[in-house]
């Protein structure tokens, strides 16, 4: 090989080197940069409260174990506590509201709810909880968020459940309540609830309910 050629290609390859380098630290600069504003804007909902909004603490039980975690946020948090209930009540029998929970959560289905709120406008923030049924929130609770406009409102998804957390009930949350802030929410095993004090208040304190 022609040595004249050889030195004259090194430089080109040096250059090309630096310059793919530098191109790496751009995008990686670039990266770290989303990443940094991802984290802000997850910080700037963390922190929607001055102390002073209005609360309402709404849920829909069936077994009983969502209305304890709504009763013991009611204590902690104050404000007003409203049940969302179907005019048609679910079955008791295990089997069979596991059967329907799931042809109903397939269907998208919205039951006629009993019981309605005739002031939403003034809550400021509201708290949605539920037993995790197929791995979201459950039909009446979808019919609730769908009933009212939430929008500029603070929601704060909290559910029950044996094993499969929040799922993807915060998602759905979020599309139906597009205009909301919604911040973290909580998740309590159904077994664990009559001694889920502490938590409940670690959490509560933690997205800055209370102090």
């Amino acid at each position: 090989m022609n040595m004249k050629k050889v030195y004259f290609a090194l430089p080109i390859i040096a250059v090309f080197l630096a310059f793919i380098s530098v191109q790496g630290q751009i995008n990686s600069i670039s990266k770290e940069h989303s990443l940094s504003n991802m984290g802000n804007k997850s910080k700037e909902k963390a922190l929607p409260l001055s102390g002073n909004e209005k609360i309402l603490v709404a849920y829909f039980s069936h077994s009983g174990n969502t209305r304890e975690i709504a009763n013991q946020i009611h204590k902690k948090a104050g404000g007003d506590i409203f049940e969302i209930q179907p005019v048609k009540p679910y079955p008791n029998d295990y089997d069979a509201v596991v059967k329907q929970a799931q042809e109903e959560q397939a269907a998208h289905y919205k039951p006629v709810l009993k019981t309605k709120i005739e002031n939403i406008k003034s809550y400021d923030v509201v708290f949605i909880g539920y037993p995790n049924w197929w791995g979201t929130i459950p039909p009446p609770v979808r019919t609730f968020l769908s009933t009212y406009d939430f929008s500029g409102k603070t929601i704060v998804p909290f559910c029950t459940h044996e094993g499969s957390g929040l799922g993807q009930s915060v998602k759905e949350i979020s599309k139906l309540c597009p205009k909301s802030t919604i911040l973290n929410g909580l998740a309590v095993r159904g077994s664990d609830v009559h001694k889920a004090q502490n938590e409940v208040s670690q959490w509560l304190h933690k997205i800055k309910i209370t102090k």
